[in-house]
């Protein structure tokens, strides 16, 4: 944001001045601290329409987040700059395939105030594949190990993986690097990127390792497994280039600075492709969205929330408003208890009456909100 607001400062200034080039000198260079001239108001205005016109891109504001590019002259960055230069496609192939998911990364980095290059964490974990799985079980894009997802609070049954949900996975992974940066490292984020990689304890002792040769123990004096010793270096290297492609000689592809997708809140059970069908798009288009669904159908009980394309969400909001409505109807003519159907659970029976699931449970005796059963008969008020 001050950087955004430092580049917006400087055009209208800029421009300002290219009308004040022809106001008298002394009219220019006044030194009285009681004499100001603001900029003729036709020209701010215009300014800020043509602002509205061109939205900042992704790149754009990522590279005004970064802040290890001073240490990108590091030898070991050098190596991995020369390596992804020499495979421009790499990285072509993969910058493409983050567009559903950069601009909202970046927007969370950012909203934490970490710096930009942590929105990159997944190029290097997972060539920003959310449904990418190493051989020793890490999965999504963060690469989230299934011990450590469960310490994270990463929901994982038959129907759900919350490791592979791109936001549950996300906001998990940056806590996960903070907390280890303020509980260990003192708020040294690069000593803490080496700990996601290969576990606080084997850093540590790096690090004493490191104190007792004399030296200050960062990132840089530790002696690591060869693949955290590359992991640093990997994530600067590629965010020096994205800071200058041109001088790599490679292209990005277009990805807007805009979230791709919206997060619809669910109430009752719904299958993919109806899900699909009332947004406009193809059931394909909306599983690759929401990667973390094991099934057909998305389960509120296990995600609250289902991803959709931006420009769609309002459709299937709309006709998910419009059913419930429908079904709460139908519940208001009925005779005063609720069949339970496959599906049903009792947060969802409680909206379609009107009625608190606290109550509900109570009038019905229920102390287990999961032990509902298809054909039990609950009465729908407290008489």
């Amino acid at each position: 944001m001050a950087s955004s607001l430092a580049l917006i400062g400087s055009l209208m200034t800029s421009a300002w001045s290219s009308q004040a080039s022809t106001l008298p000198m002394d009219s220019r260079y006044s030194t009285s601290s009681t004499t100001s001239v603001s900029p003729p108001q036709h020209l701010t205005s215009h300014f800020w329409e043509a602002l509205e016109l061109e939205p900042q891109d992704v790149w754009t504001s990522l590279r005004g987040d970064f802040r290890w590019q001073d240490q990108a002259f590091n030898a070991r960055v050098q190596e991995w700059i020369d390596y992804y230069q020499s495979s421009p496609e790499n990285i072509a192939e993969i910058t493409e395939r983050a567009r559903p998911w950069l601009a909202w990364i970046s927007q969370q980095v950012e909203a934490r105030g970490l710096p930009g290059e942590i929105a990159l964490i997944p190029f290097i974990e997972s060539s920003f594949d959310p449904t990418a799985r190493s051989h020793f079980g890490a999965a999504g894009l963060w690469q989230i190990m299934p011990r450590t997802g469960d310490a994270l609070g990463l929901k994982r049954n038959g129907s759900w993986d919350g490791r592979v949900d791109v936001v549950t996975s996300t906001g998990a992974a940056l806590d996960y690097i903070e907390t280890q940066a303020d509980e260990w490292y003192d708020g040294d984020l690069l000593l803490s990127l080496a700990a996601y990689n290969a576990g606080a304890g084997t850093v540590n002792n790096a690090r004493r390792a490191a104190q007792a040769r004399g030296l200050a123990g960062d990132y840089w004096d530790l002696n690591l497994p060869a693949e955290t010793m590359a992991y640093v270096p990997k994530l600067i290297a590629i965010s020096h280039i994205i800071s200058d492609p041109e001088q790599y000689a490679i292209n990005l592809p277009e990805i807007s600075g805009s979230a791709a997708f919206a997060r619809i809140t669910l109430t009752s059970p719904i299958s993919l492709s109806e899900a699909a069908n009332l947004a406009g798009v193809t059931t394909s288009e909306l599983a690759r969205l929401n990667p973390g669904v094991k099934t057909s159908t998305v389960d509120p009980r296990h995600a609250r929330q289902l991803l959709v394309p931006t420009a769609n969400a309002e459709s299937l909001r709309a006709s998910l408003s419009d059913q419930l409505i429908g079904e709460t109807q139908v519940a208001s003519n009925s005779s005063g208890t609720h069949v339970v159907e496959q599906g049903d659970t009792l947060s969802r029976i409680a909206v379609l009456h009107s009625v608190s699931t606290s109550d509900l449970a109570r009038w019905n005796g229920i102390d287990d909100s999961q032990a509902i059963h298809p054909g039990q008969r609950l009465t729908i008020s407290g008489s």
